[in-house]
This record gives C-alpha cells, structure tokens and sequence, in this order.
C-alpha cells in the first residue's frame, strides 16, 4: 500500500513482504519469473539485475567505477534492482518495527541516500529511486510528518508490499 493506505492487496500485480523477505525469493514465487546468480528473467528474457549489500559495488566494478573516487563512504543498501528495460537502479530498504526505535531516524536519510546513490550511478547514465517498504507500525499518526517528508524529497514507500508496475517489472497474466 501506498499514502493513504490504498491499494496494495494483490498478490500477483506486486510482492508482498513480512519482515526481512528477500525480493528473489518474491519474484520467484511470481508466475513467468525466474532467478539464477541474482539476475531476473521473465519469461526466459532478463530483466533485472539483484544486488544486496557489496554486491552493488562488485557490479560498479565490472563497469569500471570506482566508488572511492566518487563517495567518501559506502551506501550498503537492503536490495538494489536494476530494472535493465527502464535503466532506473530502485534502492529498497525494508522497515519493520514494533516498538519505537532507530529507524525512525533512519527514514528521514532518505533524500541524502538517494542522492548518493545517483551520484554514484551517474557515470553509467542510470536513474536512481529510493524505495521503503515499511510496516503497519509506521501507520501511526505519529509518522504522518516523517511519511510526508519521504514524499516531499522524491523518495517513496510502500506498506508490506512493492507493485511490480513500480519496479517496470512484467506483470504476470
């Protein structure tokens, strides 16, 4: 579900989460979708490029970017996917609480994370958008600032669930 709660049920347009769910394993589980060494194929045919963590900058090197020379510290993102139809790198980061903690902080980075992120993909010419998945937990009042902050710096978030439309990913007849 996106702001105000709409949308966001169904399990074959998009990929539900529960706690830290590994997006392969979703998009796995999707009809005409299939994953072997983090690449994504629909129907036979690639469509995007998965990496967690260092694996972002085992791909920059293989494109010759060196990282250093362009940010002073390393961003580890939860998942990246680089959707190749759409050239658009999405940095999902996953969100969830049940009691009051850190991450709250954590969201409000997003728009300095976002803008790294494109800085750094900025020599292979990708786009760049920053995702979270968040918990119910977030759907208090209490976030409402923080929720549309996200918003107002072009980042965006979703509740337990990513529509594949979003990623530019096929949709499953």
């Amino acid at each position: 579900m996106k702001i105000g709660g709409k949308g966001g049920g169904n399990t074959i347009t998009g990929l539900n989460f529960e706690r830290k769910t590994d997006i392969l394993k979703l998009l796995k589980s999707k009809k005409g979708y299939k994953v072997k060494n983090n690449v994504v194929y629909y129907e036979g045919k690639e469509v995007a490029k998965s990496f967690k963590k260092n694996g972002l900058y085992k791909f920059l090197e293989t494109k010759n970017v060196d990282y250093a020379k362009i940010l002073s510290k390393k961003l580890l993102p939860d998942e990246a996917i680089y959707v190749v139809i759409n050239n658009t790198l999405f940095i999902i980061e996953v969100k969830f609480q049940k009691v009051a903690g850190s991450v709250d902080e954590k969201l409000q980075t997003c728009d300095f994370k976002r803008k790294q992120y494109a800085k750094l993909m900025a020599p292979l010419n990708i786009e760049v958008e920053y995702i979270y998945i968040l918990s119910d937990w977030f759907r208090k009042p209490v976030y409402k600032d923080t929720l549309d902050y996200i918003i107002s710096v072009g980042c965006q978030y979703y509740f337990k669930y990513l529509p594949l439309q979003k990623l530019g990913l096929p949709i499953p007849e």
